[in-house]
């Protein structure tokens, strides 16, 4: 899955900024515009690693377990793990932080919620008149936390 690597400067505690706070239904870009309003609240932190680019142009973005963050709010948190993730067709890992290491329970969640996110933006891809290339949940990537620092 070289398509998925991830930048090599990518720390094992990254400083993440919260684009859009747990239970938020306001998805957020890195510079604050609105990207869309979900019909569903999401139940992570969503942001991204400032700085680190993903394969779709944009910053590498960071999922954050735990209680609700402030949108803005920039923390430290440790990488956990890294889904792949395809939208339209380019490689937009996300990458997990949590203070905690990842139970069974954490992981089911995340792939639940990433499948149902891959059907969201196809469908937000067609109202938007994108075409092409593929979006969907890959799955879980090799265990990035075992890197050296």
């Amino acid at each position: 899955m070289s398509e998925f690597s991830l930048p090599p400067e990518l720390p094992l505690e990254p400083e993440v900024l919260i684009e859009s706070p747990r239970f938020s239904v306001v998805k957020r870009r890195a510079d604050g515009g609105v990207d869309f309003i979900s019909p569903l609240p999401c139940p992570y932190n969503y942001g991204c690693i400032p700085g680190l680019g993903s394969g779709d142009g944009d910053p590498l973005d960071v999922v954050v377990l735990g209680p609700r963050l402030r949108r803005g709010e920039r923390l430290r948190v440790p990488v956990v793990g890294v889904i792949g993730f395809l939208d339209a067709g380019c490689a937009d890992p996300k990458v997990i932080c949590s203070a905690r290491p990842l139970r069974p329970v954490d992981r089911a969640g995340l792939e639940a919620f990433f499948r149902v996110y891959a059907l969201f933006k196809r469908v937000l891809h067609l109202v938007r008149g994108k075409r092409g290339g593929d979006t969907r949940f890959v799955g879980w990537l090799p265990d990035v936390t075992r890197r050296s620092a």
